[in-house]
């Protein structure tokens, strides 16, 4: 789903208030704890987040999931074993409604990318 909004607040009205945007939430959580310095935008009408031209992840709520966009997920180390127990694909981890974010291994893997991100790695597609 695209929301045409231009702020990370107009984004937040405009979502839906139900499990999605509950752990939407959650995922951005996961990326502000771990990369304080990330600037939270709008890009391709969804959450991005990063530094001016860098961004590091995509968020965005869709019909049945919600979608983390990341750059590639086998340039992170550990990624797999991480995400084991998730739907993802290349570049899109589609969080549905019974993961528990908690037990996911998601926040490991934001973590990881960040890390990775800060040390100058391409974690791009």
């Amino acid at each position: 789903m695209q929301h045409d909004v231009e702020t990370p607040e107009d984004y937040y009205k405009a979502i839906e208030e139900d499990w999605r945007k509950e752990k939407l939430l959650k995922v951005r959580e996961y990326i502000l704890m771990h990369g304080p310095e990330l600037k939270e935008g709008i890009q391709y009408k969804m959450l991005s987040f990063g530094l001016e031209s860098s961004v590091v992840f995509h968020l965005n709520a869709q019909k049945s999931y919600v979608s983390l966009y990341v750059g590639d997920i086998k340039k992170i180390t550990g990624a797999t074993q991480s995400l084991k127990d998730l739907d993802y694909g290349k570049g899109c981890i589609r969080i549905k409604k019974s993961v528990d974010l908690n037990e996911s291994g998601l926040e490991e893997f934001v973590r990881a990318t960040i890390e990775a991100w800060r040390k100058g790695k391409d974690v791009s597609c």
